[in-house]
């Protein structure tokens, strides 16, 4: 069964490897903050496309307080290579904290039982689920819940 809205984020433990920071400093840098989590994996296609959508997103919500944390999920044998990861993360514009799933963990943790990819879960500052998305079209999903999360500072960006 997936999350359901309300739920409180899961714990990140069972991450095989961390880029751009650590466990550690990810739950104390989301603390009290609203957190985006996408998985994504090196193979997928939706995810490369949707990159681009997904860093606008990234910059225009960081700024107003939106933490931010990737999940590398492998999907088949080549994804595990940490050295694809890393370039795949460079070519895609990934900077920030990034765990890399391995044994999946964090999937099972997260309740993906499908193993999407992508998929987008946001959950409020007080850490429970306020939507999750899936595929092609989440990243659309994904920005009707921002916006309504950050509704005050999405219209004084507009205006700006």
């Amino acid at each position: 069964m997936p999350m359901r809205i309300g739920d409180a984020i899961p714990s990140f433990e069972g991450a095989t490897t961390w880029f751009n920071g650590s466990l550690e400093d990810t739950i104390e840098d989301t603390k009290g903050q609203p957190v985006l989590v996408h998985f994504w994996a090196v193979s997928c296609g939706i995810c490369k496309d949707k990159m681009p959508q997904l860093n606008e997103i990234k910059s225009k919500y960081g700024e107003l307080g939106l933490k931010t944390i990737a999940i590398h999920m492998p999907r088949y044998e080549a994804d595990t290579d940490l050295d694809t990861v890393n370039e795949a993360m460079t070519a895609n514009a990934i900077k920030e904290p990034t765990a890399v799933d391995s044994l999946h963990k964090l999937k099972d943790a997260f309740q993906n039982e499908q193993g999407w990819v992508p998929v987008y879960f946001l959950f409020d500052a007080e850490g429970k689920l306020k939507t999750r998305a899936a595929g092609e079209f989440g990243i659309t999903v994904l920005q009707t819940a921002l916006d309504k999360m950050f509704p005050a500072e999405v219209k004084t960006a507009a205006v700006a």
